[in-house]
């Protein structure tokens, strides 16, 4: 197979994080230990560039993505910037023939999804979004589950994803917390991965009712500044979402969620039976089997606990039993691009699924505006 060679865009946390994922995929696989390589990295500052160049250990560093783009030797580029660059550096990707792999969620808008969607379409290059948590292997089972009719008719949903990240008042101002920058608050940064992981099992939203709110009005523009700015993003949202295949759910997200660190939990009901999974517990899928005999003197009726924990397909290390991790989730996800690029296959979650999810989070907030109940459309 030939040596892919990844240009990063971006270095903050969760570039740090991209980067290591990549340096481990050959372990992961045993494959050679260039198979994979970050040949450049592309920050906003050259110093900073230079910096991240030196942590990862490439050679080629800038401090403008354009000249990462016009490397020859870049197969692929990773995006790990705020927001409001997404689409923009995805444009320029796309018409330099490049393979995109980017962070959630896709962009700031439904139109510039849509427009990156059809960019990638047009230039005819892999392209797909970072929704790592599908790359447990429990939901990869949940999947297989939903998908050979284990819940049978599913009536209902419930997902959450509670961090408590924002819970202080005097935490200051960041990116985070700016819509010109991130397009929208808990909703966008914590809410694509629920939404992505209930269409993933699920099947497209038809429609949402949803509120939004901002819990913490003002924040210090900086740590201990007396001086505050207005925070013009929710830090709250709970939907109310009904599915095409009409079944009825909740979902829940919050980065005020005190006591939660990362407490993301979704469940599934139907009428032959029903899983449940969370993050705290990666390594396992609960399963309901409405079918089993509720016999008092023989019934097995009752969630069972099955084992999934690291059964990745081809995996040569850590053992599969070992209990997998956020780390190799991200491991995971960017492998099945590259295999994607390898095999000249479809890469998923693909950029026409996250603009579902863009979608979805236009409606909810669009709701939230209005106070009633919105389809999931393509305006």
């Amino acid at each position: 197979m030939p040596k892919i060679k990844i240009g990063l865009i971006g270095y903050g946390g969760i570039g740090r994080v991209h980067a290591a994922a990549y340096r481990a995929i050959p372990f992961h696989y045993g494959l050679p230990s260039d198979s994979v390589e970050i040949a450049g990295v592309a920050t906003s500052r050259v110093e900073s560039a230079r910096a991240a160049a030196a942590e990862i250990g490439c050679d080629f560093f800038s401090g403008d993505f354009r000249e990462l783009l016009a490397r020859q030797d870049i197969d692929a580029v990773d995006i790990c910037t705020p927001n409001n660059s997404h689409h923009r550096i995805a444009l320029a990707a796309a018409a330099a023939g490049k393979h995109i792999y980017c962070e959630k969620p896709l962009a700031m808008t439904v139109a510039e999804a849509e427009s990156m969607a059809q960019a990638a379409r047009s230039a005819g290059v892999k392209a797909q979004a970072t929704f790592n948590f599908r790359f447990f292997p429990a939901l990869a089972r949940a999947k297989a589950l939903m998908d050979g009719g284990f819940a049978g008719r599913v009536f209902s949903f419930r997902g959450r994803y509670h961090r408590s990240s924002y819970i202080d008042s005097g935490k200051p101002m960041s990116w985070r917390l700016k819509r010109e920058i991130t397009g929208g608050g808990a909703l966008f940064d914590l809410g694509s991965h629920i939404l992505d992981l209930l269409y993933y099992l699920l099947g497209d939203f038809a429609a949402v009712n949803a509120t939004l709110d901002t819990l913490i009005a003002q924040r210090p523009i900086a740590k201990g500044s007396a001086e505050s700015a207005a925070v013009d993003v929710d830090d709250i949202a709970l939907l109310q979402a009904r599915l095409q295949r009409g079944a009825l759910g909740s979902v829940e997200i919050s980065r005020m969620g005190t006591g939660a660190t990362n407490d993301l939990c979704l469940e599934i009901f139907g009428d032959k039976g029903a899983l449940r999974w969370e993050l705290a517990q990666p390594g396992w899928l609960y399963a309901y089997d409405a079918r089993e005999s509720d016999s008092p003197l023989g019934g097995q009726r009752g969630f069972r606990k099955l084992e999934a924990a690291g059964r990745y397909p081809g995996q040569r290390a850590p053992d599969w039993s070992m209990t997998p991790d956020f780390m190799r989730a991200h491991a995971e996800c960017q492998y099945q691009f590259i295999r994607a690029i390898w095999d000249d296959a479809p890469a998923t979650p693909s950029f026409e699924e996250a603009l579902h999810i863009q979608r979805i989070m236009q409606a909810a907030e669009r709701s939230s505006e209005s106070g009633g109940w919105l389809p999931v459309g393509s305006g």
